[in-house]
Formats: C-alpha cells, sequence, structure tokens
C-alpha cells in the first residue's frame, strides 16, 4: 500500500487564535480508530502516516474506482461543540491539511452539540452536467479587478435557502482546488486549473454576477452553476503552495481587463466548450506551460497578469520579496506585524534586530511563522508569505480593537429590553452591532455589520443569518429571544476562546508527551510553584492537552541571535549582564556558542527602559508594536504631549 499524510489544525478567529489541546480521534472506514491526538499551542496536530492507493490510480482518466482511501476525524475540545469529518481523501504521496471549523458553545450550554461534515471525491470525478453561465456582454462590471478579502460563498444553488460562509479568498481558491482535481497531477497542470478556478471566481465579483441580481454572495458551491467549493474539506499541499503563488493573477484577453470566463468541466463523463480537467494532465504530460495549456482551450490571444487590489489587507506587497540584508519601511512593517502575531502564536521567536533591519532574528521569525501557516520555510518574505502575515496580523489586530471596544461599551450580563428593526438607533444598537462583529469572528456565516449605531439594511442581514444559525425566526428584528441568545453566544466567546488580549500577564501552555511541571517552569523561565498556584494544582501529575497558565517570566530578556566572533562574555558585556546569567537563562552548560544560535539575554535588572533612534518612517504606534509597549506608555517615559517625532530623536522605550 502506499502512504498519504494528514495535518489537523484547529483554528479560530480567521486563524487569528489557534486552539491547542483539542483531543482527535482519526478512524478508518470500518470505524477502527487509529490515532488519538491533541493541538499544540499552534493548534496543530503533528503529521500522521495513513495508507492509500498508489497515486497512478489519481493520474488514470479511465480508472472508474475510488483512487485514494478515505478517513474521518472526530474533534472534541472544553467548552466547544463537537465536530465529526467523514470520508477525507488521503492521496499517495500527498499530506492534508484539515482545518476544524470549531465552534465555542453558548453560556450555560450544559453539553456540546455535535456537527457533521462530509466530504467525499472531488468533482472531477462526478457525472453531473455543469451549468457554468456566462455573463453577457452588458453586464455591469466593476472598475477594476479587485481580490475580495473576505469572499462570501453560498453553501446550495442560488435560490436555496443555504448558509453563506465567508473566509479569505487564498483559502477559498485552496479549498475549491481540492474539491475539484486531484493533487497528485503534475504540477502544470494543476496550476493551469488552479488559474481557470481563480479567474472563474473573479469574473462573477467582476461582473457582480449575484451581486447584481440582489443576492448577498459572491458565487456559489453548486457545480451547476459555479465551481465546488467544501466547507471544512482538507487542503492539499501541493495545491497550497501554488496557489500563495499566484492567488493574486488571473487570466484575460489582451487589450481587456476583465477576467475571461473560464469554464471548465472534466472532459470525460462531462463535456463543455471550456476547459478539460482530464486534457490538461494529458497535455501537461507532453511538457506544455500552464498557458499554453489554457491556450489549448481557451482564445489563443489570452494572457496572465495581476492585480494588486486586496480589499481588507492594510499593506500591498511592495513587489519585491524581502530577505535578509533588507532594509526599509517595509521591513519595519513585517516586523511590527510578527511581533504582534506572536502574542497569539508564542512559536515564533521574537524579533530583535534593529528596526527596518532584516538580519537573523527577523529570518528565524518569518521561517517560523511559514512553517506553522504551510508555507515554504525559506525565510524569505515574497508575495504569499506577505499576504498571509497581513492577513493574520488584520485579524490579530481586529480582535484587540473589538476587545478595546466591549471595555470601553461595558457590555455587562444582562440584554437590553428594547426591541429594535430596521431603522432603530441609539446606544443599544451600537451594542447590537458590537455583539454581531465579536460573533462573527467565530461564526464565518454571520456577516459583520458597520459599527455606526444606525439599524440599515447590513445589519438586518447580519441579524437574519445570526437568528438562522440559531434556529431563531429569522425575522430581523431583535426582541428578548435573540437578545438573550446573543449574550448567551458572546458570554460562550469570552468563557471558551483563549486569552491573546496583549496585556495578559499569562501565557497559554498545552501540555505535551514527556512534559513535567519542572521542564516547563525550565523553559518559561518560572517556578513549580508559580505555576501551580496560577492553575490551583496540589499535586504535579500532568495529562497531555491540559492547558496550563504560565506566569510570564519575571526577569525581563530580550533575544540575540549570534553573530561570527560573539562570545559569551562579550555578550554579556555588550548587555550589562554576566555569563554566568546568561548560561542560567539558556541552560548552558559550556561556553561554546554557534553562529544562527538564538540566547535569551537577561536585562539590567537596574534599568527600566531601552534607548532607542527614531528612524524615517518611525510613528509612536510602530514603535510601540515593535517592543510591545502603548504609545501612552512611551509618551509618558518622554514627558510627549503629542504624536510628532522627530528622525533622530532618542526615546526611552519602557520594558515590557
Amino acid at each position: 500500500m502506499a502512504i498519504g499524510y494528514l495535518t489537523i489544525q484547529a483554528r479560530t478567529a480567521h486563524d487569528a487564535v489557534p486552539l491547542g489541546g483539542v483531543r482527535i480521534t482519526v478512524s478508518d472506514n470500518l470505524g477502527n480508530t487509529l490515532y488519538e491526538l491533541i493541538t499544540d499551542e499552534n493548534g496543530e496536530t503533528q503529521t500522521i502516516p495513513l495508507e492509500t492507493l498508489d497515486r497512478s490510480f489519481s493520474q488514470n482518466a479511465n480508472f472508474t474506482g475510488t483512487p485514494f482511501i478515505a478517513y474521518h476525524v472526530l474533534a472534541r475540545a472544553s467548552g466547544f461543540n463537537t465536530l465529526s469529518i467523514s470520508k477525507i481523501p488521503v492521496y499517495d504521496g500527498e499530506n492534508a491539511i484539515l482545518p476544524l471549523p470549531l465552534v465555542p458553545m453558548q453560556d450555560r450550554q450544559r453539553t456540546p452539540s455535535q456537527t457533521d461534515i462530509t466530504i467525499g471525491k472531488p468533482a472531477v470525478a462526478a457525472h453531473e452536467t455543469r451549468g457554468q453561465e456566462a455573463p453577457d456582454s452588458s453586464a455591469y462590471v466593476l472598475r477594476q479587478v479587485v481580490i475580495p478579502d473576505p469572499i462570501t460563498v453560498h453553501l446550495g444553488p442560488p435560490n436555496a435557502s443555504a448558509r453563506n460562509v465567508r473566509l479569505s479568498f487564498p483559502d477559498y481558491v485552496k479549498n475549491t482546488a481540492s474539491s475539484e482535481i486531484y493533487p497528485t497531477w503534475p504540477k502544470t497542470a494543476l496550476t493551469a486549473n488552479i488559474y481557470a478556478i481563480i479567474t472563474f471566481a473573479l469574473n462573477r465579483i467582476y461582473t457582480e454576477w449575484y451581486r447584481g441580481r440582489g443576492y448577498d454572495f459572491d458565487i456559489t458551491n453548486s457545480t451547476a452553476y459555479d465551481q465546488a467549493f467544501v466547507y471544512g474539506g482538507p487542503v492539499y499541499e501541493s495545491i497550497s503552495k501554488i496557489v500563495d503563488e499566484i492567488f493574486n493573477e488571473y487570466v484575460r484577453r489582451k487589450g481587456q481587463n476583465a477576467p475571461y470566463f473560464t469554464s471548465f468541466c472534466n472532459g470525460t463523463t462531462v463535456t463543455c466548450d471550456g476547459l478539460s480537467q482530464w486534457g490538461t494532465v494529458t497535455l501537461a504530460d507532453r511538457g506544455l506551460t500552464p498557458l499554453q495549456i489554457l491556450r489549448s482551450y481557451y482564445p489563443k490571444d489570452i494572457e496572465i497578469t495581476e492585480t494588486n487590489a486586496v480589499t481588507g489587507i492594510l499593506s500591498s506587497y511592495p513587489g519585491t520579496p524581502l530577505q535578509t540584508g533588507s532594509t526599509g519601511l517595509d521591513v519595519q512593517t513585517i516586523q511590527t506585524y510578527l511581533n504582534r502575531i506572536r502574542r497569539n502564536y508564542p512559536a515564533i521567536p521574537a524579533i530583535t534586530d534593529p528596526t527596518g533591519d532584516f538580519q537573523n532574528s527577523t529570518k528565524a521569525a518569518v521561517t517560523k511563522f511559514q512553517r506553522i501557516f504551510n508555507l515554504t520555510p525559506d525565510g524569505i518574505v515574497g508575495k504569499g508569505t506577505w499576504y498571509k502575515i497581513s492577513g493574520i496580523y488584520t485579524a490579530v489586530a481586529r480582535l484587540a480593537e473589538l476587545d478595546s471596544e466591549g471595555n470601553q461599551l461595558g457590555i455587562g450580563t444582562v440584554p437590553p429590553s428594547s426591541v429594535l428593526r430596521q431603522g432603530s438607533s441609539g446606544q443599544d444598537v451600537i451594542t447590537l452591532q458590537y455583539l454581531l462583529n465579536i460573533i462573527a469572528q467565530y461564526y464565518p456565516d454571520i456577516p459583520a455589520p458597520d459599527q455606526d449605531g444606525i439599524f440599515g439594511s447590513g445589519t438586518k442581514r447580519s441579524v437574519i443569518a445570526f437568528q438562522r444559525n440559531m434556529q431563531l425566526d429569522p425575522d430581523g428584528i431583535v426582541g428578548k429571544n435573540t437578545w438573550e441568545s446573543l449574550y448567551r453566544t458572546y458570554q460562550g466567546i469570552l468563557n471558551h476562546i483563549p486569552d491573546t488580549t496583549p496585556d495578559s500577564d499569562t501565557i497559554r501552555y498545552v501540555v505535551k508527551p514527556g512534559d513535567s511541571l519542572w521542564l516547563i517552569a525550565q523553559k518559561y523561565h518560572t517556578t513549580v510553584a508559580a505555576i501551580k498556584q496560577l492553575n490551583g494544582l496540589s499535586g504535579d501529575m500532568l495529562s497531555v492537552g491540559q492547558v496550563l497558565k504560565i506566569p510570564a517570566s519575571q526577569t525581563p530578556a530580550i533575544q540575540y541571535t549570534v553573530k561570527p566572533g560573539d562570545s559569551l562574555w562579550l555578550i554579556a558585556q555588550k548587555y550589562n549582564t554576566t555569563v554566568a546569567a546568561i548560561k542560567q537563562l539558556n541552560g548552558l552548560s559550556g561556553n561554546m556558542l554557534t553562529v544562527g544560535q538564538i540566547l535569551n539575554i537577561p536585562s539590567s535588572t537596574s534599568a527600566s527602559y531601552i534607548e532607542y533612534t527614531v528612524k524615517p518612517g518611525d510613528s509612536l504606534w510602530l514603535i510601540a508594536q515593535t517592543y510591545n509597549t502603548t504609545v501612552n506608555a512611551v509618551k509618558n517615559a518622554n514627558g510627549l504631549t503629542g504624536d510628532l517625532i522627530n528622525v533622530g530623536q532618542v526615546l526611552k522605550i519602557p520594558l515590557s
């Protein structure tokens, strides 16, 4: 038998919050348990091998059987509803990355409910006729080709009463390609098919095919109308890596801006005027490039172009990769983003390079980020890595912003008594919109309304989506039952989602095989007694998957990357500490160092701040983010009354 692989990831809030400690059971189609797994602090399991069929079966258009073996996953986590995903295809030599769309339990919900998702065979193996209707020349079009982030997908035919889910455009393309074709195909065939999938979706958006007809979504997952998409389905690594590099590229005819209507079908049991999915394999085997393959089915004058208009992203890709030796504002931006993301993903090492200077610690942080998010771990910030870092930072920052707003609003635990409907306004509407925005981060089928205090059509759509999700009367009116359900859902999120607020003085840690309280205390520079007191432990026994709160280190430390010529004595002199202190903090028994090694360096116990020289492009906010402090703290330390700073100005930065 051949071997394929499966990696399971549990993350929520658009990947901003990793869910450690999720218990995973992997079984075969007879119900035999094969693996019991626990997600780590990154929300990920180890990659496991599974038996499957030889990849040649999925590369043969004449094979009529199922060219893979399917498996079942059951996911359970404290405070979350149970998730069952069945018929997950595993292919020879391919790594299937399975996301777990776990939903937090509501407040006062005694037992978890269970959601069942079935994956099954990809669309290329189906016999249903494609009915992809092309737009006519009079179709309304946008002014430019824009990558929607997020894209809204309707889980059914256009007129069906089905859920809408929102996700990032790259994640949509990865899921769709993994749901349409076999990941074992030659790379050029995969790339040609992915171009067709991207362009088809962008054509629907550019022509406002559904929005222009009054629908509140961009595309459906019905192959009778559009292209396949399976909510909760796996993404295959071979497909994922291609999408990361080309997700903003599309097919057009020369002299035109519009994405070409790239219709397609499998080309065997179903034929059409567009691309033949199986035909791309034959052409790839003959050595054709992706563009040559596409020109075999579409007009000869088509070309591949790109758009850098991506909605929901704070900073556009600078156009050239960032790597060791790069300097400037773009490097500073990435450093700021990664230092903020690591509060949610502590496995990412801290960046200690000078601001705007891409050196060893920046490369180490980028590489770890890439490993966590299934990107090529080369330590280079190319297009795919740039947009993924930007997307995760946006999600993380949005959660922090909403948390701050919640503190200001004082939501409390008792719902308002007012009845709200379209046309209402005022403080209770602001509260309603805030609750919906929080809930929308964790429920992909609930859109986030504008927080303007006015109950308009967007707020009504959000209310109706929430009511449908909670099995309430979807009338768009917020009365007693809807208010109570909103508060139960909100309180459930507060109670069950891991705390990732920047001011937290603890670290969340998931116990792994071989762990002990002593080893964990050594790793985080604390004591066994402190961990036991914080977690209410009376003994030393731990269980795999147990979630612990770890007190933040009481000794201020920075991270230093060893350079050629370094020695412990030189480093100790530079940072006003001792060789013994560095060795104790890092568990070193000798004095040998290796270039690239990352050391924790204790800060001077007498110093409460470090000095920083302002560089071009700096702002108080960027500096505060880089050093894990606040704008007010920097202003107070320097006696500043405004936000204006000058290049060359020396600031005192409080130690976080």
